[in-house]
This record gives structure tokens, C-alpha cells and sequence, in this order.
């Protein structure tokens, strides 16, 4: 290495261009250094990223190099669900019901899972279609538990039958569409049932936010109600304290921080802040109306001057309605390459509702989080 700044660029066939310069973007003067055969390697973050033999060859005339923008290195964290699947993983499988899992995504989400060491599945559906699934997969079934039924109704059926009668504690959806399977859930005869609405959460890794976040509901709830809301709320609220944040902050979210008789979201907020006052909703901090940038931005919240001990903290992110937090599950996923867990709270058992498009790190997080959700309820009974 000569003088206080070097350019190291990899060129077509492997070969090594090195530029030698002062540091103000003026080249040194030098000579032409041929150097053939010398090993070299480059080292970024302890990482050896090449290798091989180097030529190297020095301007022979003097050259003005002006740097321009340069681009800024993001650094991502750790995945903040790693914790929880690691706690998950350290626990005894539990059993759960994988509800007609009758494509290779369905099946191959089945054995991650199993390989794991998070869930315990029994295939529950048509057997015939079951193994040809996994056929498809190029992977055998050896060690699973395959429960025959006649179709999807059925399976859906069985499924709930099973987690009823505590023989299985979560239940997952496989290539069925998830509203024959909730239909069972909620079905008065099923046994899963309880006093609330059923809701879905999004449980977040979003690199540019500084811990995990809750969405919901973006999946069930299509325009739910004010009742609706508070059952909506209390499931995230309860999740978030089986993982152990003992008062998590709810923002409930509108497109202003003010009530707007105009704008039925933030008339909802504003009540649904009022019930958590009087004890309608337990175990957390409520705040609404909220914005989205109050909701998560302390530099927001500073700006506009409001007083709130959720603004800029939220833990939960209740949205108005399923089409708002869809598209804002979907955007914080694909823009801000955020991590997301889904789960069904509410009946009696955890339910996993992840997607075929979903990678590997949010189908195991979701997995994880039922187990999670399972064992600590049935510690909680005990």
C-alpha cells in the first residue's frame, strides 16, 4: 500500500486494477509498475471476498479523480424474532394440525417446521393428494402422521375436532384458502370458539424501525367495528405480553392525530383510547388518533409537539380497516424489506396463516411464535 488512499477495483477475467492516490482526488506522480504473479486478496469486514494473482499497473500520467455521492452502507440487525425462535426451538415440539397440505409449498413448510424442532405435524387431509404433493416435493413422508380425510371441509373439520379436544395445540393452514378453515374455527359446534372476534396480526421485523411491531388486522377483519376494534386490539396486546412486553403502546392509527367528526377512524380511535382508560382494554397503553409517522417517529412527534406516551413508541400498529393494514403490512415487506409472521389469535388455539410467497425466515418466525404462544397460555392455565 502507497500513500493515504487506495481504489481497489475487480475488472473482467479477475485480474486487480489498483489506483494509488494523494487523498485530495489528485493522482501521485509514479512510474508504471508491472507486478506479475503476486498473490493477493481482498478483505472487507474480515471476510475474504478474493483471491488470486495480481497486475498492477500505475498511471503513467497524472490523473484528477473527483469523488462523487457515494453510496451509504446500511447495516441491518440481527433478526429481532431470532430470539423468540431460538426460546422456541430450545422447548419439546408441540403438536400441531397442518390442515390439507396438498401443494409442495404446503408440504415442504411441514417439514421445515418439523426440522426445526418447533412443531409437531400431523397431515390432515386426502391422502392420495397428500403424497403426491410430496411426490412433487421429492421428499418422503416417513415419520409423519397423515390423517385421512375426504376433502378440504373435511380436513378443516378434523383439524378443529383435534384442537378441541387438546390432542393438537396449533393449528396450520396449508393449501386450503384460509376462510374454510376460520369457518371451522368459529363455528359454534367446534369448540374453539371464545368471547372474541378472531383477528390476525403481522408480527414485524422492520430494519429501519428500532424494535418489532404488530400489525392488525390486515387479513380477517374486513371494516370491523368499534366492538370489533377493541377484541382486535386486546389479541395483539395479549401476544405481545405472552413475549414478554408487560405494557406495550397501541397506536391506534388514522390519517391525522386530531378527531375529525368527518373521519370515522379517528372517532374510533379517540373511543378506543377512552375504553382502555376505563379498563374495557387491559395490559397496555392506547393512544388515537394517531398518524403513521407519529406512531413510530420521535422526530415526528417532537415536531408537531405531541404529548402522548405511545406517539413515536408504538409497539402495535391497530389500523382502520383490513384494505389499510394490507397495503401497509405489504409495503413495510416489500419496501423496507421487513420480516412478518402471521398468526390467527383469538380462538382457542394459535393459528399460523403465513403465505406461499412468504420466505423461509417468516414461515419458521410464524411457527415459532405459535409454539411460543401455545406453551406459555397452557403455563398459564396451569
Amino acid at each position: 500500500r502507497t500513500g493515504t488512499n487506495k481504489n481497489l477495483r475487480l475488472v473482467a477475467g479477475g485480474s486487480l486494477s489498483v489506483f494509488l492516490g494523494n487523498g485530495d482526488g489528485s493522482a501521485m506522480p509514479a512510474r508504471r509498475i508491472v507486478s506479475r504473479g503476486r498473490p493477493y486478496s481482498v478483505v472487507i469486514a474480515d471476510v475474504n471476498v478474493a483471491a488470486g494473482e495480481a497486475l498492477v499497473l500505475a498511471p503513467l500520467e497524472q490523473l484528477t479523480w473527483v469523488p462523487g455521492n457515494l453510496p451509504e452502507a446500511v447495516i441491518l440487525p440481527k433478526g429481532r424474532w431470532q430470539g423468540f425462535v431460538e426460546e422456541a426451538r430450545a422447548l419439546p415440539p408441540v403438536r400441531a394440525a397442518v390442515v390439507h397440505p396438498c401443494s409442495k409449498s404446503a408440504i415442504l413448510g411441514a417439514i421445515e417446521v418439523r426440522d426445526e424442532g418447533l412443531l409437531d405435524p400431523i397431515l390432515i387431509g386426502p391422502g392420495a393428494k397428500i403424497r403426491a404433493a410430496a411426490a412433487e416435493a421429492g421428499v418422503s413422508l416417513d415419520g409423519f402422521r397423515i390423517e385421512e380425510t375426504e376433502h378440504s371441509h373435511a380436513a378443516a373439520a378434523r383439524a378443529v375436532e383435534l384442537a378441541a379436544c387438546g390432542n393438537v395445540q396449533v393449528l396450520v393452514t396449508g393449501s386450503l384458502h384460509s376462510d374454510e378453515l376460520l369457518a371451522a374455527v368459529v363455528s359454534k359446534s367446534g369448540g374453539l370458539r371464545t368471547e372474541r372476534r378472531i383477528s390476525h396480526v403481522y408480527a414485524m421485523d422492520v430494519p429501519a424501525y428500532r424494535k418489532p411491531v404488530i400489525v392488525t388486522d390486515a387479513a380477517i377483519n374486513i371494516a370491523p367495528t368499534l366492538e370489533h376494534k377493541r377484541d382486535i386490539c386486546q389479541n395483539a396486546v395479549d401476544l405481545m405480553r405472552l413475549l414478554g412486553r408487560d405494557q406495550p403502546k397501541v397506536a391506534v392509527l388514522a390519517a391525522v392525530e386530531t378527531v375529525n367528526a368527518t373521519m370515522p377512524a379517528t372517532l374510533d380511535a379517540a373511543a378506543l383510547t377512552v375504553m382502555a382508560a376505563r379498563g374495557q382494554i387491559t395490559g397496555a397503553l392506547v393512544d388515537g388518533p394517531l398518524a403513521f409517522d407519529n406512531a413510530i417517529s420521535p422526530e415526528a412527534v417532537a415536531t408537531k409537539g405531541i404529548v402522548s406516551q405511545v406517539a413515536g413508541e408504538a409497539d402495535i400498529l391497530v389500523v382502520p380497516d383490513l384494505e389499510a393494514g394490507n397495503m401497509l403490512a405489504k409495503q413495510l415487506i416489500y419496501f423496507a424489506g421487513a420480516t412478518a409472521a402471521g398468526l390467527v389469535l383469538g380462538a382457542r388455539v394459535p393459528i399460523v396463516l403465513t403465505s406461499r410467497a412468504d420466505p423461509l425466515s417468516a414461515r419458521i418466525a410464524s411457527a415459532a411464535l405459535a409454539k411460543l404462544v401455545a406453551v406459555r397460555k397452557a403455563e398459564g392455565k396451569a
